[in-house]
């Protein structure tokens, strides 16, 4: 095997993996702040709220992701009546999905978070007088984030081997390229250099994620 065959099969790969980075940060951007909100509606006094944010996380987790992106790619647009007005690019029902799916799976990693912090961690804030938005801003989540910080980084870097179901979608990413290179030459060389494109951006995340647990004292 080539030299110059592997520079000319890891060109178009890193072009799709661009496809693949972009979907990860737009994701994970998205997911996370989504899934918190999730987290407060579950706790929320408002009993509505936690049965509409309970039931949204049951469905999301519940159901593969493969489906849902099938469902936003092209079970909207044939929904009766407003269908037409659904039709999104797939790459943005993707993104749709990616965010939706793993919002939930967040915010069932904060809710464990808030779960694991003691409630006498409450009743101090209370005798220092510190009030509802105090005590949550600067007592319960930087705890809450230093317990949830080694789950976040798992479901992350899933996440980043996840986006290789835009595939099923027809939106070029890596894998794509990585299997027209194997359809093409008869060789499994694509998807070797491939693994080695994934391991690299998982390897990136790995170490950014141990440095934030360094910085947090996480042990």
């Amino acid at each position: 095997m080539s030299l110059d065959y592997l520079w000319d099969i890891t060109g178009p790969m890193l072009e799709g993996a661009r496809t693949t980075i972009l979907l990860f940060f737009l994701a994970i951007l998205t997911s996370i702040p989504l899934g918190f909100v999730f987290t407060l509606m579950v706790k929320s006094r408002v009993k509505p709220l936690a049965w509409i944010a309970n039931v949204y996380i049951y469905v999301m987790r519940g159901t593969p992701l493969l489906l849902q992106m099938l469902f936003f790619c092209f079970g909207l647009p044939v929904i009766p009546v407003i269908g037409e007005y659904l039709v999104m690019d797939r790459f943005a029902a993707a993104c749709l999905a990616f965010t939706l799916n793993y919002a939930a799976y967040f915010a069932e990693i904060f809710r464990g978070g808030l779960l694991a912090i003691d409630k006498g961690q409450y009743e101090a804030a209370q005798v220092l007088g510190l009030g509802r938005w105090h005590t949550m801003t600067r007592i319960i989540l930087p705890q809450m984030f230093r317990i949830a910080l080694p789950a976040v980084s798992n479901e992350a870097i899933t996440l980043v081997k996840d986006t290789a179901l835009l595939y099923a979608v027809a939106v070029p990413e890596l894998l794509h390229f990585a299997q027209t290179a194997v359809n093409r030459d008869f060789t499994i060389m694509p998807f070797v250099v491939a693994g080695v494109i994934y391991l690299a951006m998982t390897l990136v995340l790995t170490f950014f994620f141990k440095m934030l647990e360094r910085k947090f004292k996480f042990d």
